[in-house]
């Protein structure tokens, strides 16, 4: 999990995203980069497909899709489970990432997970102020896309994370009870520091 402190991503794309489209490009430049992935060292990778197609809830403003990956000759594929929840100066990012067998354990724990997480008062979505407020260069397309994630690796937010799953050529299961532990003493800990 990360926070991408771009400013305020506006959701007025939600209903006009072709995801089947966008789909089809996330697939192609995901092939296109195996080259570059095999003179590292690695497998290639192919994006297979939606696991869950992304949906926008505009009530929560959180962001919820999965991807089906292709880890070379790896027999069970891969699931990378993305929820991106919008606040007013940014988007908390939550990954999980398993096997494609996992998909409906860690869909029965992101509520739970989404229950123990929020933004403090005048940072949520609703508190955006256009006077005052950064607004971010890219839309929930980029999200899904992973423009944004391509901006964030620059600056190593997830290379070492990635090298270490193909490196191990393991799956990582991300543990409800942990993460959940985890928010809550940090928000407890957020919580201090304001008093």
């Amino acid at each position: 999990m990360t926070y991408e402190a771009d400013g305020y991503v506006t959701d007025k794309d939600a209903k006009n995203i072709n995801y089947a489209k966008l789909l089809t490009q996330m697939q192609k430049d995901m092939a296109a980069g195996n080259e570059e992935r095999h003179k590292a060292g690695y497998e290639p990778m192919n994006l297979v497909g939606w696991a869950r197609a992304p949906h926008y809830d505009s009530q929560t403003h959180k962001l919820y899709w999965a991807k089906e990956l292709k880890f070379g000759e790896t027999p069970e594929h891969t699931l990378n489970y993305n929820i991106r929840m919008l606040g007013r100066g940014g988007v908390l990012v939550i990954n999980a990432v398993a096997g494609m067998s996992q998909l409906s354990e860690i869909e029965q724990a992101t509520p739970d997970i989404l229950a123990a997480i929020d933004f403090n008062p005048e940072h949520r979505y609703a508190d955006f102020n256009p006077k005052s407020d950064k607004i971010a260069e890219y839309g929930l397309t980029a999200l899904v896309a992973g423009t944004a994630a391509a901006t964030a690796a620059k600056f190593g937010l997830f290379n070492g994370l990635w090298v270490a799953i193909l490196a191990a050529k393991k799956f990582v299961v991300v543990g409800v009870a942990a993460i959940v532990a985890f928010f809550r003493k940090l928000f407890k800990r957020k919580e201090r520091t304001a008093l």
